[in-house]
């Protein structure tokens, strides 16, 4: 074929279609999303969006007094929480309350200050949560797989691992090193890789308890596993230098094959040590005031008289998909719930805290192409920011999200506006088969074509269950990690210094120039001055909301809608007040 013939039927191809990037054919007569709620009559009109920009420009010029240190650091963490999951879930949060849900807002969208991380491991384009848990507590990227070790180390290296010159410190020591308190809360096993990171040193992220270490011909005594190390080692004991928390899952790894624990899991400890009754012993040597819970209803019983030392251990596994705990009425703390305890607990301390919140399952949803469950973790861990967003005042008090990572899920398709976010696009394919809003690249959702074609998912008999798996392109038994930028959300004091794009390493290194702590106070001449120590301790419940500070006032200007009234034709108003609805002054 000639090419200028090529170039005409490209031409007249594009010319049927309008536009052969930007289809401009008509939904399908009976589309097959299950629901779309319209946007409100509100936002139809200019003025609705002019009071919106108004009143964000007024709140991004009236911030609240900070300290110029702050006394607690609480890092929240969502793991696998892909800048692709945030709207989809800010919309299924306005989409359960009855609206469109599109211009919801998540607990941390609300932070003043946002920036970008980059995420790849010393090794590898694409990370782990164990490389990433390094970066983001301890100052220092690494090797995939590898927890609190620099790059020197090897995954699977045991003999590389036991030179100390290779050990890094997280925060969590940092802040220990201060004299603050510490804490550690997940959804997780309390020995996965991401809480891991504050306080383990491992070749291997899957070296969980000694019979893990055995499986792979490793021998205990020159590594010591992970959940030996929070118990027994550096900074894992120092967690007993004052008050701490350490609320998530995996009794399994703390308890030997011979017991069986609340529920009647076997431990996976092979030496035959119970590491709970060891930290118990412990702290019971030191005549220390100290809980063991394992439900609910233990956890909020310790919390009314808090103990100076916290260790709740609630599966022996992971925790539960919070909506399926939910659905079986099961007596499991929500993350919110495990938040306000470990912030009662640590507020004892006077000098402050630094505390490490997972969001541990959105990753493993994503992971099973399960968006419905991801979506949900999210809301989740919105809910526990908000918790500690209203117990923690400002002005004293760093709050930072972030994730280690993401996915690959899409958010795809041309839907109406208020589609249901986890239904069918509004559009189909070419070939006449609906396809999902959200879906992945690859994952176990893959569908056998088998000769006939793309296959339609909404035939499947468990279509939108809470379980049910989304289409993926790529056949694989685990979605994989993406090697996207992850967001960043800050409030408090330093909050300027999170904005930006930067190395996820740069993170632990930003909190601790806010908070005076490790290596960064020493760049820091306010770290060298003694400051007035307020008493930490909450005065609010969540059910009292903090009075906000006021905040310094904009001189008003006229009418604020007359400007689009006069655009109309409807409103005539001087010149002068036209060109003051843009310009604000300080009184």
């Amino acid at each position: 074929m000639r090419p200028c013939s090529l170039v005409l039927m490209v031409a007249v191809v594009a010319v049927a279609h309008g536009d052969r990037y930007h289809d401009r054919r008509p939904a399908p007569a009976a589309a097959p999303s299950s629901r779309a709620i319209p946007p409100s009559e509100e936002e139809r009109a200019a003025s609705y969006w002019y009071a919106e920009a108004f009143d964000a420009i007024e709140a991004r010029l009236s911030p609240p007094a900070y300290d110029s240190v702050a006394r607690n650091v609480v890092m929240f963490l969502g793991d696998g929480l892909s800048v692709p999951t945030l709207a989809p879930a800010r919309t299924l949060k306005g989409q359960r309350q009855g609206r469109s849900g599109e211009e919801e807002q998540l607990a941390y969208e609300r932070f003043p200050v946002t920036g970008l991380a980059k995420t790849y491991c010393v090794d590898k384009q694409i990370p782990d949560s164990a490389c990433t848990a390094t970066a983001y507590l301890c100052g220092v990227k690494n090797n995939y797989g590898t927890l609190g070790v620099t790059a020197r180390v090897p995954r699977y290296d045991c003999d590389a691992s036991t030179d100390r010159a290779t050990h890094l410190e997280s925060i969590a020591a940092w802040a220990l090193a201060d004299g603050r308190s510490a804490g550690i809360v997940t959804t997780t096993r309390i020995t996965h890789a991401s809480p891991a990171g504050a306080y383990a040193n491992s070749a291997d992220r899957g070296w969980e308890s000694d019979a893990d270490l055995r499986a792979a011909a490793v021998d205990p005594a020159a590594c010591p596993d992970i959940a030996d190390q929070l118990v027994n080692s550096h900074p894992g004991n120092q967690f007993q230098a004052s008050q701490s928390v350490i609320l998530g899952g995996g009794r399994r790894a703390f308890r030997p094959t011979t017991v069986l624990d609340e529920e009647y899991s076997p431990g996976r400890r092979l030496d035959g040590r119970d590491l709970i009754e060891e930290w118990r012993g412990q702290r019971a040597a030191a005549g220390v005031a100290h809980a063991y819970v394992w439900n609910r209803t233990e956890l909020l019983r310790a919390v009314e008289d808090p103990p100076e030392y916290l260790l709740g251990l609630f599966e022996a596994n992971h925790m539960q998909y919070a909506a399926e705990a939910r659905a079986a009425g099961n007596d499991e703390p929500t993350l919110a719930e495990m938040t306000e305890a470990a912030i009662r607990v640590l507020s004892r301390n006077p000098r402050g805290f630094f505390l490490f919140v997972e969001g541990g399952r959105i990753d493993h949803a994503h992971h099973d192409n399960l968006p419905h469950l991801a979506l949900d973790e999210t809301l989740a861990l919105s809910d526990a920011v908000e918790r500690a967003d209203a117990l923690l005042p400002p002005a004293s008090s760093l709050l930072v999200l972030t994730a280690d990572h993401s996915h690959v899920m899409a958010f795809n398709g041309y839907s109406r506006r208020g589609t249901d976010i986890l239904g069918p696009s509004d559009d189909i394919g070419d070939d006449g088969v609906p396809y999902m809003t959200l879906s992945y690249t690859n994952g176990p959702g893959y569908r056998s074509q088998q000769g006939v074609g793309r296959v339609d998912v909404t035939q499947d008999s468990d279509f939108m269950s809470i379980a049910w798996m989304t289409h993926a392109e790529v056949p694989l038994a685990s979605e994989t990690h993406g090697g996207d930028d992850v967001a960043v959300f800050a409030r408090g004091p330093q909050q300027q210094l999170f904005t930006g794009l930067y190395e996820q390493s740069q993170l632990p290194h930003l909190m601790a120039h806010a908070a005076c702590l490790g290596p960064a106070a020493a760049l820091r001449a306010e770290c060298s001055r003694p400051s007035p120590r307020r008493s930490p301790s909450p005065s609010r419940s969540p059910s009292q909301p903090r009075r906000p500070t006021p905040p310094r006032r904009l001189r008003a200007p006229p009418p604020r809608f007359c400007w689009q009234r006069r655009f109309s034709g409807s409103c005539r108003c001087p010149p002068q007040n036209h060109m003051r609805i843009l310009v604000y002054t300080r009184q």
